[in-house]
């Protein structure tokens, strides 16, 4: 195959040169390049000296692969990598791969890249499937291969192997020829991969008794989560394990909690009293699967901290994160028929009751009835805002 030249958007999209290797190598420093995509680690020169002069040439003379860089059409400085790290023996199908110089970021050579090198290959070598996939997690790879025009399609369960052996999940994409390739087709769920690729925000919310905090779980949180979840209360409304155990907590904080958050299908949030940000409370946002407009909460106070308004006002803050950073337009609250304290909680933060859904939830072994209400980012007080 011979290597294009492909120069839009300010951009020069090349084959890699000898010269580039110095370039190169100075990016493959950046923390992130070395995260989430397998150069070596320590990058070293040699490491990029072989990637320009051999491998690279290599792929196109053998027709596995289509690596490029990416280059500032002005001034010639490396802003990236791009290109097809494989293709089919019969061109049909080909992977795309990229990484981005840390000192490029925020300009959208990225996109810019991805969109052209996908036409180059559909209009000049006949590929008629385009696949993306990162190690879940990466959302700022998502977020170019949204833009980009790419349909998300799942996870794949171990499908890469990191460096110490671990088998990782990765996110797959795929672009076909007639998809649409504008940016701004990606709507909501590129709202959402800006949101988790950064970290978790806090949040907060005036109360009658001062200000309270929501932020990401801490390990500091994990006695005050065990000794509230062996409350009765809170076994008789909820799901959690009865006992509950440390091990438990420790599971939650650890691993549940920011898991969500790296996958990006929701968040949990610890509320932190006025006082000394001490732990009074959990609240939750879940996001439908598939339906990106919707999302459901769920929330526990333990018993110091109930009857302090702290619940609703934290229900709040959190419903206008969703619908403003996430573009989530209804958010669902279902609770255990009879639970009135919950049902309190949804209805002073707006949540409008919808009724009864037979046999809804699954309580310790049994299908239950349960109370239904929703809130709307057309809602009052929610009607309005400006997305973040």
């Amino acid at each position: 195959m011979e290597p294009p030249k492909i120069i839009t958007d300010g951009l020069v999209i090349r084959a890699w040169q000898p010269e580039d290797a110095a370039e190169v190598a100075r990016a493959c420093q950046d923390p992130d390049i070395q995260r989430w995509t397998s150069v070596p680690v320590p990058y070293r020169r040699e490491h990029a000296d072989f990637f320009v002069a051999q491998l690279s040439p290599t792929k196109w003379q053998d027709g596995t692969g289509a690596p490029l860089g990416v280059f500032d059409e002005k001034t010639g400085e490396l802003l990236g990598s791009t290109g097809l790290i494989s293709i089919s023996d019969d061109r049909t199908v080909g992977e795309i791969g990229y990484w981005t110089a840390p000192w490029a970021r925020g300009r959208g050579s990225a996109t810019a890249a991805t969109r052209a090198v996908a036409r180059w290959a559909i209009d000049e070598l006949g590929v008629r499937r385009i696949v993306w996939r990162a190690e879940v997690g990466n959302h700022l790879s998502r977020l170019v291969a949204l833009r980009s025009g790419f349909t998300m399609e799942g996870i794949a369960r171990h499908d890469i192997e990191d460096r110490d052996g671990t088998r990782r999940d990765t996110w797959v994409g795929s672009l076909l020829p007639g998809d649409p390739t504008d940016p701004e087709l990606a709507g909501p769920e590129a709202r959402r991969a800006i949101a988790f690729s950064r970290p978790q925000p806090d949040l907060f919310a005036a109360t009658r008794g001062g200000e309270i905090k929501l932020r990401a779980l801490e390990e500091r949180d994990i006695d005050p989560i065990t000794d509230s979840s062996n409350d009765p209360e809170t076994v008789r409304w909820t799901t959690v394990p009865h006992p509950y155990r440390r091990e438990h907590a420790e599971a939650f904080v650890r691993d549940i909690a920011p898991g969500n958050w790296l996958r990006g299908v929701g968040a949990v949030f610890a509320i932190g009293d006025p006082e000394a940000d001490a732990y009074a409370g959990l609240m939750e946002l879940r996001l439908h699967p598939t339906r990106l407009a919707l999302a459901d909460v769920g929330f526990v106070v333990p018993p110091q901290a109930r009857g302090r308004g702290f619940a609703p006002a934290a229900l709040s803050a959190v419903c206008a994160w969703g619908f403003t950073a996430l573009g989530v337009d209804r958010i669902g609250w279902w609770a255990n028929v009879g639970n009135e304290a919950s049902r309190r909680v949804a209805e002073k933060a707006g949540f409008t009751f919808e009724g009864t859904n037979r046999r809804y939830l699954d309580h310790r072994g049994e299908r239950i009835d349960a109370w239904a209400g929703a809130l709307l980012a057309s809602d009052e007080p929610f009607n309005g805002r400006t997305p973040g």
